[in-house]
């Protein structure tokens, strides 16, 4: 139609200015250490894990099933979700998903043996109700999952797009 603006904006790219604008207001100098790109992981994961929680709920506490089952089947749920959101909203990658899928997936059995099973299974077993031992393995989880996304699974090469 005539007159009518066309445009290619998206709701990536909406949320994405929506992190910088909220990043840039940050007080106390913290608009300079904060990646607009942390605050999309928080907000994006913080979802996710909400999801995971619920699932975990739903696998143990209603269905009976064991805590390790249902720990990892709430994990792979909210991890994929995590993937799909980050590469469109947060990272906007447009790399080829199987590499990235390959790589993610790497990580993501890293911090399962490593965050889940040794830390929130282990607390599990000493004794912690197993929602507080999932919200301590998730503090510790999302330090490394950021990081890996950032600078591993979505890194960007390309000298015009890095920053």
């Amino acid at each position: 139609m005539p007159g009518l603006a066309t445009t290619t904006d998206t709701v990536a790219d909406r949320f994405t200015r929506w992190c910088v604008a909220v990043v840039a207001r940050l007080p106390w100098g913290l608009d300079g250490l904060v990646a607009p790109t942390f605050l999309g992981f928080a907000l994006i994961n913080g979802c996710t894990f909400g999801v995971d929680l619920v699932l975990l709920t739903v696998f143990h506490g209603w269905w009976g099933l064991p805590v390790w089952l249902s720990v990892t089947v709430a994990y792979v749920c909210a991890f994929g979700l995590s993937f799909v959101l980050n590469r469109t909203f947060n990272f906007h990658s447009h790399a080829p998903v199987g590499r990235q899928a390959v790589v993610y997936t790497v990580v993501v059995a890293i911090n399962y043996v490593a965050f889940i099973l040794g830390v929130g299974s282990g607390l599990t077993a000493l004794g912690l109700e197993y929602h507080l031992s999932r919200l301590l393995a998730g503090g510790c989880e999302a330090v490394y999952m950021y990081s890996a996304m950032r600078w591993v699974v979505f890194r960007r090469t390309d000298a015009r797009t890095s920053g």
